[in-house]
């Protein structure tokens, strides 16, 4: 087949990008894969509209059949955005047996059974790798470079938003708010950023990731989640007194008791190669039981970066369809694996506490995390009048008895608030 058409859903940040590297790397794509690739219709809302773009006028069709069911419309592209209007064209490619390439983390997260049984009634391909990491390529890496692993771990950095603001915060001591706002100016966050803040669109991520990692399908509603709008400049100077900077972290990891799976804030011990990612870089770190530790570091959005996973994934369903191979990267979620609960996670933490600065305070908060089997690491105490900022480190504990602890801190009478509680990922690499 010397020539492969393509259908494009959506024309807007990311479609855009697609089409330009397409056509800026067109002889070289045409070379590697010894077919031509073809843009043969873009469904767009409005194909009158000006988008800035040299373009074909009769490339643009409102009307979503008009690629969906063109038999020389083979790969079928969906970076239309949403979830139930790109479930619907998703579902019909697949069923028509046309090849699928799509960037939608959210269409994965909430129907990624239904679409790869749709792909594998007809043997279509599915593929996703701009879903989660941007320009990284851990899809690929996760399902083909280290298939012959075990992989323990999986944890990073996947939003390039809540980075970008810690980093900010991290850098310049400005508050949460303010780096926020600055963030949205510079087109870094959204008018509602929740999803990013909030660190839902880093949950849908390692959803993906940890369902691929550990062979069992992980659901939006199986991911731990807290973002990062407590985070203040005074805990990100008390975490670099202790050694460690601030990240979101989405954390998937395989236990004998089940997989852990949660994103929240961490503290990273600033040795630890995820502590000098920076601004709105994406990293992710995997550990295999074989390959031992690796991390894969990069762009996590934009036009162009994503639009290079994307591009990688086009050329890959080409490649399939030339050489007559579909279907040979399918769903590769053949267990079943239970799910640990946060409450039964062990982990250190670190707490700051606005207590009475007066003789016995120590001692009644020490017997508090005593009578819950939580023993304490580190202790900072500052001192402003009356009231004392105290900020402790615990060792590794369970959940349930740092949260049964911390119930006892708050009804003694000469602790005035549990101003934060945030998670400490240790590391013993080199």
């Amino acid at each position: 087949m010397d020539t492969i058409g393509i259908g494009l859903l959506g024309f807007g940040t990311v479609g855009r990008g697609v089409y330009r590297v397409l056509q800026q790397n067109r002889e070289l794509i045409t070379n590697r894969l010894g077919a031509t690739v073809e843009v043969r219709k873009v469904l767009v809302r409005d194909p009158e509209k000006d988008r800035g773009i040299e373009v074909p006028p009769d490339l643009f069709t409102a009307d979503p059949a008009a690629i969906l069911t063109d038999p020389a419309v083979q790969i079928v592209v969906e970076v239309v955005g949403g979830i139930e209007a790109a479930r619907r064209y998703v579902v019909e490619a697949l069923t028509r047996g046309k090849s699928v390439v799509t960037a939608n983390k959210d269409l994965l997260a909430a129907h990624g059974q239904e679409l790869f049984a749709a792909a594998a009634a007809t043997g279509a391909d599915l593929f996703f790798e701009a879903s989660v990491a941007g320009g990284i390529p851990i899809i690929k890496i996760l399902k083909e470079a280290l298939a012959g692993n075990r992989i323990i771990e999986v944890m990073g950095i996947v939003n390039g938003t809540t980075n970008y603001i810690l980093t900010k915060m991290s850098e310049e001591g400005a508050a949460f708010e303010t780096v926020l706002q600055e963030a949205q100016a510079k087109g870094y966050a959204e008018a509602d950023p929740t999803s990013d803040v909030a660190g839902l669109d880093a949950a849908r991520k390692i959803a993906i990731l940890a369902s691929i990692a550990f062979n069992s399908r992980i659901k939006l509603e199986d991911v731990y989640v807290e973002g990062i709008t407590r985070v203040t400049p005074a805990d990100i100077r008390y975490a670099r007194e202790l050694g460690y900077v601030v990240k979101l972290l989405g954390i998937a990891r395989e236990t004998p008791e089940g997989i852990e799976v949660r994103v929240h804030p961490a503290l990273v011990p600033v040795a630890h190669p995820l502590a000098a990612v920076r601004d709105v870089f994406n990293a992710v770190f995997v550990r295999g039981d074989a390959v031992g530790d690796t991390m894969f570091y990069g762009r996590g959005a934009g036009e162009l970066p994503t639009a290079s996973a994307v591009v990688g994934d086009i050329i890959a369903a080409a490649r399939n369809i030339r050489y007559q191979m579909r279907g040979t990267t399918g769903c590769t979620c053949f267990e079943t694996k239970r799910v640990k609960p946060i409450t039964a996670v062990e982990t250190s933490y670190y707490l700051r506490l606005r207590v009475t600065d007066r003789p016995g305070v120590l001692a009644g908060i020490a017997a508090a995390f005593g009578n819950n089997m939580v023993s304490l690491a580190a202790v900072i105490q500052k001192t402003t009048g009356e009231i004392a900022e105290l900020v402790l480190v615990t060792h590794r504990v369970r959940e349930a008895n740092l949260r049964a602890a911390v119930e006892e801190l708050r009804r003694l009478p000469t602790v005035e608030a549990v101003a934060n509680i945030i998670r400490v990922e240790e590391w013993y690499g080199g």
